[in-house]
């Protein structure tokens, strides 16, 4: 595949040159295009001895190959990184001062922006008003990070890490070469993930072995489609997707509240996550100390449901729900009787236990339809679960 990796002028430029390894090592002929200030912070014989191509910033080198019309036509993929506010201004206003403008202009394949600046210019209005039409022209605008930024500052917009900007331009490769659209540009969704704990005491928890990776999966997925992603994740060790807005929580009840508190504005909830059934009744301000006898029995009282919340309470008409069901026994026969009593639209039944689907990165399941369709998936990537999920989202949605 023929990639452009625009490149402006922004600090987060060096996390570029990762980028751009992970990329041509997978086999991707890469050619980097840089703003000429972007060339303050990493320069020109960088990119080209990374790219094994040469990496020019204005529209004169070369003229003779018509860099700037045929860089984006012949691109399978162009993917701006970093995104800074200026240069997501002039891509959304149309100028072509430079190459990488141009080549904006020129191109015919899907383009990702993943931006990256201070909180405040992220957060401007014309900075929002820039990003909205770049998404409404078809581009995927990638949320950024939050974290550390230059100096002491912190907060949102940061570049996300190069590995999962990586695992964004694969899949939306994956999705030009068979042909398919954006079809979640402009969408906004809500996926939770990772498995939730609820205390005894401050040191002991009830929980589950979910690692969240199916979760984190079905995000990566959302936002190379383009969606606006929020991701409520319960005690989850892994990277965050690049393009999605991530809460953390613990508990069964910490979930339910962000949970609801997202979904009010998401055209679709997709309820990943393992949620526990039951807390202890009480818990322990101190740790419980091991004693001459047998312990009390430990009393348990219901978590809320919130699956069946979701779906018996839309937030928004047409809003499509989706839940999961860790499985074991007769793995369809519980899942319709978990569909009927939840209400959603769709459930993703696994069956769980001896290796399979908790902390793996495959994964294999039937995804029930509450207007009596079956969807089977056979065992490979979790990713490829994630992408025949949202196919069957967007297929119902308004």
């Amino acid at each position: 595949m023929r990639v452009i990796l625009g490149v402006g002028a922004g600090i987060a430029a060096y996390k570029s040159c990762e980028l751009l390894r992970l990329l041509t090592e997978s086999g991707h002929q890469v050619r980097v295009v840089p703003t000429p200030d972007a060339l303050r912070f990493v320069g020109e014989a960088t990119w080209a001895a990374l790219s094994g191509e040469p990496a020019p910033s204005g529209i004169w080198a070369d003229v003779h190959d018509v860099p700037h019309v045929r860089l984006g036509q012949t691109a399978d993929l162009v993917f701006v990184a970093p995104a800074t506010a200026d240069l997501m201004a002039r891509a959304a206003t149309g100028q072509s001062g430079d190459l990488l403008t141009a080549v904006l202009l020129t191109a015919r394949c899907p383009v990702v922006f993943a931006p990256a600046m201070h909180t405040e210019m992220w957060e401007h209005p014309a900075t929002q008003a820039n990003v909205s039409t770049l998404r409404s022209r078809g581009a995927v605008v990638l949320e950024p990070a939050s974290g550390r930024l230059t100096g002491a500052d912190s907060g949102p917009g940061r570049l996300p890490d190069p590995a999962e900007l990586f695992a964004v331009a694969l899949r939306v490769l994956a999705r030009g070469a068979e042909g398919l659209g954006l079809d979640l540009s402009g969408r906004r969704v809500l996926v939770s993930a990772g498995g939730t704990r609820e205390e005894l005491d401050p040191v002991r928890f009830l929980g589950n072995w979910s690692s969240g990776r199916q979760g984190y999966a079905l995000a990566r997925a959302a936002a190379a489609r383009g969606a606006k992603v929020t991701l409520v994740a319960a005690n989850v060790s892994l990277d965050d997707p690049a393009g999605a807005q991530v809460v953390r929580v613990v508990s069964a009840r910490d979930l339910r509240d962000a949970v609801l508190s997202a979904a009010a504005e998401s055209d679709a909830v997709v309820m990943a996550a393992a949620v526990a059934d039951y807390r202890p009744e009480t818990r322990s301000d101190s740790k419980i100390k091991k004693a001459g006898s047998d312990p009390e029995p430990l009393r348990l009282v219901q978590n809320p449901d919130i699956l069946r919340e979701l779906s018996g309470h839309r937030a928004r008409p047409g809003q499509v729900i989706v839940g999961f069901g860790a499985e074991t026994g007769d793995v369809l026969a519980n899942g319709r009787a978990k569909l009927a009593a939840k209400g959603c639209d769709l459930l993703v039944v696994n069956r769980v236990g001896a290796g399979l689907a908790f902390g793996t990165s495959d994964n294999e399941a039937v995804i029930l339809g509450a207007d009596g369709t079956e969807t089977r998936v056979p065992r490979g990537p979790k990713e490829a679960l994630a992408d025949v999920v949202w196919d069957l989202v967007a297929g119902r949605l308004p």
